[in-house]
């Protein structure tokens, strides 16, 4: 880990929760659209995204110029996109900017400089920029902007008020907005007579609930929550499904904490658990949920403390990306308690790249799935960026994976997030730019391939047709007749040549051939 100043950039949609309940597929191409605008302005002022969550992005810059001078041509940009909608559905971000001290672990920036700048981007008015008076010091005279200066402002998990200003953002008619003052309401004290009251009140329950505990010897349990301390994955975006939680209790357990073993995470958060959070004394838990989401807390009062400040960071996070699954407690302590254990995965490798079969990847020709599914991956994955993974499974169930520290990593995740959501081992379909496996054309795909219990194969021959599929590289095809012999056409240059040779070995030895398999999908004709 290493300590720098910088100035921070943190800006997410206003109300982009109910843009997405009125009309979800709209609202992910239009996001798709203006994170185009977002990142390549971010770029052009030599900023760089360290994260992102659904519609939320974090971007550090060399100076608090480039900062101001990039959110101003950001939201100018977008204020021009939305005059081509109604009012009810313009998308526009809230922008929050300050100096401060952060730490960088992997990439990732934390500290109270990324919190201050989420905080001041929670208090801008909608499509206008907050800034914090260390930023308005080093801008004043150094761009031609005009600010409103909001005092001091009580911010959550912040000690301290934070002096913020506004950005004047320019109407549509040339002129200056007023910015209005936000504050955030403090709750009043309480009167002095009543101290003595609360103290003693606070006595009496301590004293009866620790008196309860000892004589019961009560185990306490978990209340549901979610969202996230470590650091915080790519967005993913999954077909969803409800997951319940189950109520863990844990023991204590020596040794370092297994790391290795945890499903979805990334390496950053994999390496936090092997270090930080694997030295830490009790109290400490660990939540995460399927999406990748996680939360951990360390060094808390108690066991029900550290449970629930996990959970509750979690889902914190999987809320604000969007995230259908519920987080869960992975561990209390070195002691994991997860009850689901691991995802099936297929056999490694997850990827075998081949010239002959892989294609660039088209949102169209993904199989197996709906259209809205289509246009997420459209809109979410194509755009996103590197390193990124689509994982499918024999039901349409899918998981996408973006923005990872590599391929390898890509996949894992997403085959291991596919698989805990189908119950099944799921299969790599696109990496990157490419679809790594074969996808047909000339049939229609109805599902995953399975040569060992195909049914319209006929059993004796079964053993033999998997023993021949087994190098799996090239264009193979499976073809059947009226008796279920199989033929077979095996490591072709193009799908064509595959489904000739596989029904011309079909008619050596059956008749009314058929194909039945293309790659790894079982087909039928096209409607």
């Amino acid at each position: 880990m290493k300590r720098k100043i910088a100035a921070i950039f943190a800006a997410d949609i206003a109300g982009y929760s109910r843009l997405v309940a009125e009309d979800e597929e709209e609202t992910l191409r239009r996001l798709a659209s203006y994170r185009e605008v977002v990142d390549d302005f971010i770029a052009k002022a030599g900023g760089r995204i360290f994260n992102t969550a659904g519609d939320a992005v974090l971007a550090e810059f060399p100076s608090a110029v480039d900062a101001v001078r990039c959110a101003i041509d950001i939201q100018e940009s977008l204020r021009t996109r939305n005059m081509a909608y109604p009012p009810s559905r313009q998308m526009s971000f809230r922008i929050g900017i300050t100096i401060g001290d952060v730490v960088e672990r992997d990439g990732d920036l934390l500290g109270d400089g990324v919190n201050i700048a989420a905080r001041l981007e929670g208090l801008a008015e909608v499509g206008g920029i907050c800034v914090s008076r260390a930023v308005h010091e080093q801008v004043a005279n150094k761009l031609s902007v005009q600010f409103a200066d909001i005092g001091a402002q009580e911010v959550k998990n912040i000690p301290t008020p934070v002096h913020a200003y506004m950005v004047a953002m320019r109407r549509g008619d040339g002129s200056y907005a007023t910015p209005q003052i936000k504050r955030v309401a403090k709750a009043a004290a309480a009167p002095n007579w009543m101290w003595p009251l609360v103290v003693g009140v606070v006595s009496v329950v301590a004293i009866g609930v620790g008196g309860f505990l000892y004589f019961a010897k009560l185990e306490t349990t978990k209340a549901p929550a979610i969202a996230a301390t470590a650091p915080s994955p790519s967005p993913t975006m999954a077909a969803k499904a409800p997951m319940p939680m189950p109520a863990p209790s844990a023991a204590p357990m020596a040794g370092k904490f297994p790391a290795d073993s945890v499903p979805f995470i990334n390496e950053r958060v994999r390496n936090y658990l092997a270090g930080d959070y694997s030295a830490a004394g009790d109290y400490k838990a660990f939540a995460l949920n399927v999406g990748g989401f996680t939360g951990s807390a360390l060094n808390l009062p108690n066991e029900e403390a550290a449970r629930n400040a996990a959970l509750d960071q979690c889902q914190k996070r999987a809320d604000a990306a969007q995230s259908p699954r519920r987080c869960e407690l992975y561990a209390v302590g070195n002691n994991v308690v997860y009850t689901r254990g691991k995802p099936p995965m297929p056999p490694q490798p997850f990827v075998r790249h081949d010239a002959m079969t892989e294609r660039a990847f088209a949102s169209k020709d993904f199989p197996m799935v709906r259209d809205p599914a289509k246009v997420r991956l459209e809109n979410m994955f194509v755009p996103a960026a590197k390193s990124r993974s689509v994982a499918l499974g024999p039901g349409g169930q899918y998981f996408m994976v973006m923005g990872a520290s590599s391929a390898d990593d890509a996949a894992r995740r997403s085959l291991e997030s596919c698989g805990a959501i189908a119950g099944v081992a799921c299969l790599v379909v696109a990496v990157d730019e490419n679809f790594v496996v074969p996808i047909p054309t000339l049939l229609r795909i109805t599902g995953f391939f399975h040569a060992a219990s195909n049914a319209s194969i006929v059993a004796d021959a079964r053993d033999e047709v998997v023993r021949k599929l087994a190098d799996g590289m090239g264009w193979n095809a499976v073809a059947v007749g009226t008796a279920g012999r199989p033929g077979l056409g095996l490591k072709a240059a193009d799908e064509q040549s595959a489904v000739n040779s596989a029904l011309a070995d079909c008619a050596k030895h059956d008749s009314d051939c058929h194909v039945i398999a293309i790659g790894p999908f079982t087909v039928g004709p096209i409607n």
